[in-house]
């Protein structure tokens, strides 16, 4: 039969032809798994979670029509997995990955501004897409390792050949960058 697309698979779900479940697993499970297993670090929790993706996809698609699927099913099982750690951790001290994660962001996005509206939202996801794709492919890939897929420090200096040191300060400067970036914008103060 041959290889499935994207465009197969989201045909599919607008028929909702329930093998839509199925190709959409076999093309992107072990990704959809990563990036939960990155999060929360156990495996039973990560199955779950891309279970789950599975089924808020379905509910999706439509009237949703994603124009890339696997960053859709990306984004939709790190919300997932992200949920499943605030519930979790909630109550407990020293979250471990996330917690680091979310702090080191708080010197670009001040967590006491008006974020909230969705316009506004918005277009701080927009900036940072922009500013994403304006940043050198290592700085951009470090970055992303770092802020979506919740990678340890000591994982990406392992993955680029670099000190774990030399991570930090990549990470530090992009973070800056980022900051001035977002001012200029006009997003933060």
């Amino acid at each position: 039969m041959g290889d499935i697309t994207d465009e197969d698979i989201i045909a599919l779900y607008w028929r909702r032809d329930s093998s839509a479940i199925d190709a959409a697993s076999r093309a992107y499970g072990s990704y959809c798994y990563m990036i939960a297993k990155g999060i929360l670090k156990n495996p039973e929790d990560a199955e779950e979670c891309v279970n789950d993706t599975w089924l808020r996809a379905w509910n999706t698609i439509p009237p949703k029509r994603p124009q890339r699927l696997r960053i859709y099913l990306a984004k939709i099982t790190r919300n997932l997995a992200f949920d499943k750690f605030k519930r979790q951790y909630a109550q407990k001290r020293g979250g471990g990955e996330i917690c680091l994660v979310l702090e080191e962001l708080e010197e670009c996005i001040d967590a006491g501004s008006n974020l909230e509206s969705e316009i506004l939202a918005k277009e701080l996801h927009e900036s940072i897409n922009s500013f994403l794709y304006g940043l050198p492919k290592r700085e951009r890939d470090i970055f992303l390792r770092r802020y979506f897929y919740v990678e340890s420090t000591d994982d990406i200096a392992a993955r680029y050949g670099m000190t774990r040191s030399s991570v930090l300060m990549v990470l530090s400067r992009t973070r800056q960058k980022l900051k001035i970036y977002l001012k200029k914008e006009g997003l933060i103060e």
